[in-house]
């Protein structure tokens, strides 16, 4: 009875994992998007603002690589420039940004997109940073590209 019981508990870990596309921080590549990389969301929490990025599909030959960017709160005011705030940091050189297309300052939800020019090559890792006022240090935000 036992030994049915840990088979089945088994079998469902290994059907769980199957049906995941992040399992313990690790991405998962499933064969239907072996031909696009999906980049999962990094999300930071600290001082009443949470801040999610998500680096997006970089195709072959892309010109710019692009995160979308949401910031929310509900205690303060989301005032920060993200074009001036923020840094591309691959293989120990920091890259800035071409722009921020998205929410102007302001409010308590804003969203877009921050546009970087492609590195090439391209690099194992990269590390978006941002620093909203009073951070210290600021924010990280890590994918593997390889």
């Amino acid at each position: 009875m036992r030994k049915q019981f840990l088979m089945g508990l088994t079998v469902a870990a290994i059907a769980a994992y199957s049906c995941t596309d992040n399992f313990w921080g690790v991405q998962v590549i499933a064969a239907s998007h072996a031909g696009e990389l999906k980049y999962a969301p990094q999300v930071s929490n600290e001082r009443e603002i949470k801040v999610t990025a998500t680096l997006q599909s970089i195709p072959d030959g892309a010109k710019t690589w692009d995160f979308e960017v949401a910031l929310e709160t509900h205690t303060k005011a989301l005032n920060d420039d993200l074009a001036k705030s923020s840094v591309l940091v691959a293989d120990g050189k920091q890259y800035l940004p071409l722009g921020w297309d998205g929410a102007p300052p302001g409010g308590h939800h804003r969203k877009g997109k921050l546009s970087f020019k492609a590195i090439v090559p391209p690099p194992v890792a990269v590390e978006l940073q941002i620093r909203l006022a009073g951070d210290t240090p600021p924010r990280s935000f890590k994918w593997l590209l390889k």
